[in-house]
């Protein structure tokens, strides 16, 4: 590191040759569906949301448009915003696509009731006209993690309680629902067309578990999970993706009070988490931290332990399904 870094250790940090960075991803990709994954196309579910969108983007970079097959699968609490900006976007790159509101689905095996059941629990006067979100908080203040259950009557009147854990688990499972089931279309249509799953994680998603087993977390290959959000956004400028998606803040869309994923998971906004990422990675210490983010020492200690906190936590989304004894002749 020259002095001049080290004296600014995150001046440039997350910059990058973003039209190499295309052709590597492009390359990549071929080289899996060619030696590896054995397919001959991509299947991307589109949520409106930015990681998607680049997927996305790079899928057709990498393949042309007659090779990826788009899924649109809104629900119930979905957004009507990321809807309209998902619909835009596979317009805009002219691939086929299907709408298919999964909302039918979730309700036959108990996503809402069962969400419902455990939010009326800590607030019992909620019901189908309620709106809900879950916020964690506790984390940066060196406390631990916990969460708070929101919900906004129809009335406007906002309502807000500590989540004990027996709740926070069902409504937490219950909404893994969705990711699921959108994770069973898309594997229906990837059998059904000999293409491959695309999974849209980012770095910071990826490296602190935001995502769901064998729902969103599951995929044949992650073409941006090495990219800090940062990167992710400069990207879809680079591609050309629609003003609207890249513009739009990152959201859940999961829940039906709006919610930012800093407010469900990170805590701090993903520019802020991004650098802290990158710089626990880097060895920076948590005093350089603090300065770049204008927080306390202390502060950026609690963003450090937050942050392998997570990752020992989620550990386990990671892994493979465990054998109590290898098969020497499968080998992967």
């Amino acid at each position: 590191m020259s002095t001049q870094d080290m004296n600014n250790p995150f001046k440039g940090a997350l910059d990058f040759d973003k039209e190499k960075e295309v052709e590597k991803i492009s390359n990549g990709i071929k080289a899996a569906l060619r030696d590896r994954v054995k397919r001959r196309g991509l299947v991307v579910a589109v949520s409106g949301g930015i990681d998607s969108s680049v997927s996305l983007a790079l899928s057709v970079e990498a393949l042309g448009v007659n090779k990826v097959y788009a899924l649109l699968l809104p629900e119930r609490d979905s957004s009507g915003e990321t809807g309209d900006r998902g619909l835009e976007l596979v317009k805009h790159f002219g691939v086929e696509y299907e709408e298919k509101n999964i909302a039918s689905t979730l309700e036959a095996i108990g996503c809402y009731s069962e969400r419902d059941a455990a939010i009326k629990r800590v607030i019992p006067s909620y019901n189908d006209e309620w709106k809900s979100k879950i916020v964690i908080t506790g984390g940066l203040d060196g406390q631990f993690n916990h969460f708070l259950l929101v919900a906004k009557a129809p009335d406007g009147t906002m309502h807000e309680e500590s989540l004990r854990l027996k709740e926070y688990m069902q409504i937490v499972a219950a909404t893994n629902f969705k990711q699921r089931i959108r994770k069973t279309l898309e594997y229906y249509h990837a059998d059904r067309l000999n293409y491959a799953v695309v999974g849209t994680p980012n770095r910071l998603e990826y490296d602190q578990g935001f995502f769901v087993k064998n729902g969103d977390g599951s995929a044949d290959i992650k073409p941006i999970a090495h990219l800090y959000k940062t990167q992710v956004y400069a990207m879809a400028e680079h591609l050309g993706l629609p003003e609207s998606i890249r513009n739009a803040p990152p959201t859940t869309d999961t829940y039906s009070l709006s919610q930012s994923q800093e407010e469900f998971y990170f805590a701090l906004p993903y520019q802020k988490m991004d650098v802290a990422l990158w710089a626990l990675n880097h060895g920076v210490k948590a005093e350089d931290l603090a300065v770049e983010l204008g927080v306390t020492p202390e502060q950026a200690e609690y963003v450090y332990k937050d942050i392998e906190a997570k990752r020992k936590t989620t550990a386990s989304l990671h892994l493979k399904p465990q054998l109590m004894e290898q098969v020497k002749e499968i080998q992967v």
